[in-house]
Formats: structure tokens, sequence, C-alpha cells
């Protein structure tokens, strides 16, 4: 079993601990429940499938029933607090006590750099522009950002990027993406990209002011129910995949594109009673 540091999710850390020990031992969720303090015999199981939270006391039993002490025990504690905290910024302040605990143990956290690189609009950007531009000065890179930002702070972005493997620097002011995957755990990086949804919703209503041939706006406002949103989404997915693959198969890539797939309500559920 991969050290606790190694995850990003308690509930998949928790399966992976109870899998482990029934190959090596006659082990059951029952048995798992009981030595943890449940009364539910099922009741690790429904927590590992995401059907109900571990509370503060909970926490703590379960962490004593998996053996796990010292900094282990706390990174237990806050990947609980990550997964289970609904407030974007008591979630992202779990994650950062996990990296500072993996740190300070001198364990590498593959998601470690995350945030940084989703904190600002320039970091995906330059990713793929710096490659286009071989021997570009960090003045040259800016000049082409229809977003005013600095030389300096494109050459802040680079430095970052290098250092965080997302390019390989080969010559000067040259770049190549490096084999690195920008993905983490689904939870990490949906919150980790929250902000940059943000950012670049604000870059796209400045695009408004292209030319058409530049960029394509469209959209339809519509009433729909539950079901037919969730077959919107699955459309919209698919969309993206097929719009992902024929990216990825051009060979003539000149210029840096963002695609924004927005969907989102703007009122609330007309069937639910709104008093408290």
């Amino acid at each position: 079993m991969k050290p606790i540091i190694e995850y990003s999710d308690f509930r998949k850390y928790m399966r992976d601990f109870y899998e482990e020990r029934k190959l090596r031992h006659v082990f059951s969720w029952r048995e798992f429940s009981k030595s943890a303090g449940f009364t539910s015999s099922s009741y690790m199981k429904v927590v590992c499938d995401g059907k109900s939270n571990l509370s503060r006391i909970g926490v703590e039993r379960t962490g004593q029933a998996m053996g796990l002490v010292g900094f282990e025990m706390d990174y237990f504690r806050a990947m609980v607090k990550f997964g289970q905290e609904t407030d974007d910024s008591k979630k992202k302040a779990a994650y950062e006590e996990m990296l500072a605990i993996a740190k300070e143990h001198k364990v590498r956290v593959i998601e470690s750099d995350l945030f940084d690189f989703y904190e600002s609009w320039k970091n995906p950007v330059l990713r793929e522009l710096a490659p286009m531009m071989p021997g570009a000065t960090p003045g040259e890179l800016a000049k082409k950002c229809y977003t005013n930002v600095s030389a300096y702070d494109v050459k802040q972005s680079l430095d970052f990027l290098v250092k965080a493997g997302f390019l390989k620097k080969t010559a000067e002011n040259t770049y190549i993406q490096s084999e690195t995957s920008i993905k983490g755990s689904p939870e990490a990086t949906r919150l980790a990209i929250r902000e940059m949804h943000r950012e670049m919703a604000k870059i796209a209503a400045n695009s408004l002011d292209l030319a058409r041939a530049e960029r394509n706006f469209s959209g339809v406002t519509m009433g729909i129910s539950k079901d037919s949103y969730e077959q919107i989404v699955k459309e919209l997915d698919e969309c993206r995949r097929k719009i992902v693959s024929i990216a990825a198969g051009d060979k003539n890539i000149n210029q840096v594109y963002r695609l924004n797939l927005q969907l989102f309500p703007l009122t609330r559920n007309a069937k639910e009673d709104g008093n408290d």
C-alpha cells in the first residue's frame, strides 16, 4: 500500500487499507467498523462509498483503527477536512496543510504545484505559447497576449513552469513541453481550477471586442429539469473530448485559444419552497 501522503482522497485511502488487510487476513467491513467503534456493521463501507461523512470523533477512531500515529494521523485529519469541507477557502487551507506535512517529511506530492499552476491565466497560456516561439524574449511573448501582461510577469511564469516541470528549457528563450501531465486527483483539480475559471470568464467577456472571425460566442436560455441537465452535461463532456482530440491532432499550431463550456442556472428551483 502506498504511503498515506501519496493520497489526497481519504475514502480511497480507507478503501485501499481495507483491501490490503482483506488480502492478508480474514477482514470484513463489519470488523473494520467495529475496530473503529461504530455500531453499524457497514459504516466504514458507507463512508468509503461517499454516502456518509466522518465526524470529528469518527476521524480519530478511524485513524486509530488503521494504526495511524504522528504525522500520518495529522495528514489523515487534514485529508478528511479537504474531502468533506464545502467552503472553498477552508478546503484549500486543508489541502495546503496536507502539502506542508508532506514537504516537512520529505515526501514528494505530485499535485503540490497544482494550485500555483492554475493561480494565473499566464501559466497555461505561456505553456502553450512559448514552445511555438523558440528564441522569443519574455517581452515578445507578452506582446502576443491579448490580455496586458509585463515582460517581468512572463519571465516569472516561465521560471515557474520550468521549475515545476511543465516546460523544459532547451536553449536561451527556447522551451518545449515536458512529459508532465497537468492533472491531479479530481477533487484537487476541481478546487484548483475554480479560480482559473473566474479569470478566464473575465477574459472571455473582453474578447467580445475582437473581430467575429477570431471569436465565436453563442448561447441559449432555457427551462430544463434535473434529468435534462445531466443529459446536457454528458453531451458537453463528449463535445469537449472531441474538441481536445481535434486540437491534439493539429500539426500546424500558431495560436493559443481558450474554450469555455458554461452551463449555469439563472434562477433557483421554481418548485422548491424558498422559505426557511
